[in-house]
């Protein structure tokens, strides 16, 4: 039985990952929203700027900020795929990767802002407070196919708590090389904080990550700059190499331009989840004046997931002498590199960052299962039980690999990212109309909009 299920599992991620679908429907999407939207990065970038660093608006006990909603999302961006995933794209794409990964970034934040700002025109009351809301929520509303919705929320759903295993994995491998803590006891440990924080109060999830966030990104990236201002004069080189490599005037270690093209695009694409709908679970439960400015602020999240976090990475990785990483893949080649520009305690860093990033990974998606498992079942029984199964997932995934569920994992994101595009394509033009109404009624003015909700 088991054979035959795993036997699904891989001909579904076969069409998915293998043939490239999801990362040309994503690219698709992006450069379709990019032109609808007239450049949104680029043209509204102060303005995105503006948004996510003003005062935050007055909000209910019990809902999240705007700031909060970010922070979510930002969390589950920001994870194990920023570290290993683009060791990965360099060994395999070489530096031209790093260019493919930030053009994809661009295109992507403009996926982003439709979802985003979708699933603040549908969210709902949520009622034990406050809002919720995603893609399976626009897909019963907007679209009228609640089969639809139940078919991403259900796929979401695997997702996460496949991911919640990797993440665990990752840290407890970590943690064994770094500081020879046994398994056994760094996954129940990690359980153990999980499980303080996600059985807490109501937004306790949100207030940990708007703190959390901000202090892990900017202690990596101060890192980083420290690293990038000691090699500035390798600087100028290194930008070479990607730019060349990226366009091909240099044979890449994938051996073709279009693996360096197509192996940064799919790193830059499932680092950032612009399109998979993950993000919308987030941004739906922020309280905002206008759902403009909260896709405005998700825009932002996936700037700061590639450009900065995942560049930064990368930054580490070229600029580290060549005989030091010789030969090493993986997490072993992030360390390596760290260490050549730190000292010992590098590896020790790279480390903690894991944790950080992977346990912020974790609560995000713990938030985002939330308004799916309501959208399948009322009640905080139906809650309570997702939670303790993806605690048990962490543990469990803390002390071993077990391949088939991250099999599961990569196909319940394949599946949510094609049910997401599926919905935000035709939908887009809703989100399209409430920017038109914001740029001419809201933006630069104190005024609220008087457009009313498509619901």
């Amino acid at each position: 039985m088991m054979s035959f299920l795993e036997s699904i599992v891989n001909f579904i991620n076969g069409i998915f990952w293998g043939k490239n679908i999801l990362a040309v429907m994503l690219l698709g999407a992006g450069a379709y929203f990019t032109i609808k939207t007239r450049f949104l990065p680029i043209r509204l970038f102060s303005e995105i700027i503006r948004v996510v660093t003003e005062k935050s608006e007055n909000t209910g006990k019990d809902e999240m900020s705007s700031f909060q909603a970010f922070c979510v999302s930002t969390a589950s961006r920001i994870g194990a795929g920023n570290l290993a995933g683009v060791v990965a794209a360099v060994s395999i794409g070489g530096p031209g990767a790093v260019f493919w990964m930030w053009l994809v970034a661009i295109v992507g934040s403009s996926s982003a802002f439709i979802e985003c700002t979708l699933a603040q025109i549908y969210k709902e009351k949520d009622p034990e407070g406050g809002y919720r809301g995603g893609p399976a929520y626009f897909m019963d509303k907007a679209l009228k196919k609640r089969w639809m919705g139940v078919l991403f929320a259900i796929s979401g759903l695997i997702c996460w708590a496949g991911i919640s295993q990797i993440v665990s994995n990752s840290v407890t491998e970590s943690f064994d090389n770094a500081f020879g803590i046994p398994k056994l006891y760094s996954s129940a440990g990690m359980a153990l904080l999980a499980a303080l924080v996600i059985f807490g109060k109501k937004n306790k999830t949100a207030k940990v990550l708007d703190k959390l966030v901000p202090l892990m990104a900017g202690i990596y990236a101060m890192v980083v700059l420290f690293i990038m201002i000691k090699n500035i004069t390798l600087l100028p080189t290194v930008f070479i190499s990607i730019f060349k490599n990226a366009f091909g005037f240099e044979q890449a270690a994938g051996g073709s331009i279009g693996a360096v093209i197509m192996i940064g695009i799919q790193r830059g694409l499932f680092s950032n989840e612009a399109g998979s709908g993950s993000a919308p679970c987030a941004a739906a439960a922020a309280s905002v004046a206008h759902p403009v400015k909260q896709g405005l602020i998700q825009a932002l999240g996936v700037f700061i997931d590639t450009l900065i976090i995942c560049s930064a990475t990368a930054f580490v990785i070229l600029l580290a002498d060549k005989g030091a990483t010789e030969g090493l893949v993986g997490m072993s080649l992030l360390q390596a590199a760290m260490v050549d520009h730190i000292g010992s305690f590098g590896t020790i860093f790279v480390a903690i960052i894991l944790f950080l990033f992977s346990f912020s990974t974790f609560l995000g998606i713990l938030f985002y299962a939330k308004s799916n498992v309501a959208f399948l079942m009322e009640g905080q029984l139906a809650q309570n039980a997702y939670k303790t199964f993806a605690i048990a997932m962490i543990f469990a995934g803390g002390m071993n690999q077990y391949l088939f569920v991250w099999g599961l994992a990569d196909m319940g994101v394949g599946l949510m990212t094609f049910i997401n595009l599926f919905a935000i394509v035709p939908l887009g033009k809703v989100a399209l109309d409430s920017l038109e109404d914001y740029e001419l009624n809201f933006m630069n003015k104190k005024a609220v909009s008087t457009k009313k909700s498509p619901l």
